[in-house]
């Protein structure tokens, strides 16, 4: 189960955290595995050090909020290896502030690039995947448009429109055999979280509010997105999956 030879997969925002790790689990599933990032070295060195785990890894450096570029980005790629059958939309940005304080400007920005960007590049993969009759399209979503957080209202924002982007998508794609879905992270420890791994006062309270008592790892992500992106889950689609150790689930 869940062997996923033969499939192309592309992960955006793949060098490091959980973009790397869910790229590693496909590719260990069998997929041939484009990494993106917007910087070419670094997305040559993550491919690197997958190809000697023995993992089918090739670089795809662009900036996907560059709707324009990435567009002919993905038809290149796709021209050189083939269609792609896998999209984890894993790219985003984020930006912190109160909402009083939060300048128009900033909110644009995080929405461009974490909800219009992913609907044009994802929008560009379903053309392909509905003309071969296969696809799998899995968002990133977030626990923060499943429950509010102080600070990230355009985040949030981009996040909840994905999170019903996904269930309209899913309507309209089922019939060409494709599924559409989204993972809703809690908070896993990576890169991009260390500042709340460091907070004592945080981590005491996300361990006693979570009834799994830890921290996600990416690894976690992971498991779940190999079983989206599987043959096996092909009857699985328009769904949100949180993965967040029941911190949704409970009060």
């Amino acid at each position: 189960m869940f062997d996923l030879k033969g499939q192309l997969a592309l992960v955006t925002g793949s060098t490091r955290g959980i973009g790397l790790a869910c790229a590693r689990a496909l590719g260990r599933h069998g997929a041939r595995v484009l990494l993106n990032g917007r910087d070419a070295r670094q997305a040559e060195r993550a491919a690197a050090a997958l190809r000697q785990e023995g993992v089918q890894a090739m670089p795809a450096a662009f900036d996907v909020a560059d709707t324009q570029a990435a567009g002919q980005a993905l038809r290149a790629l796709q021209a050189r290896h083939g269609g792609i059958d896998i999209l984890f939309a894993n790219a985003a940005i984020q930006h912190r502030q109160p909402l009083l304080a939060f300048d128009l400007a900033d909110f644009q920005r995080v929405v461009h690039a974490d909800l219009t960007a992913q609907w044009s590049l994802a929008r560009e993969a379903a053309a392909g995947m509905s003309a071969r009759g296969h696809g799998r399209i899995v968002f990133a979503g977030s626990i923060t448009a499943l429950l509010g957080r102080r600070h990230v209202t355009a985040y949030t924002a981009a996040k909840g429109a994905l999170h019903a982007l996904v269930r309209q998508w899913s309507a309209e794609l089922a019939g060409h055999g494709v599924t559409v879905n989204a993972l809703a992270p809690g908070y896993v420890r990576t890169e991009l979280t260390q500042a709340l791994q460091d907070d004592e006062h945080f981590d005491v309270w996300l361990r006693e509010r979570t009834p799994a008592g830890r921290w996600g790892a990416a690894e976690d992500v992971a498991a779940a997105l190999v079983f989206l992106a599987s043959r096996e889950a092909g009857f699985v689609t328009g769904q949100i999956l949180a993965i967040d150790g029941g911190l949704s689930a409970t009060m």
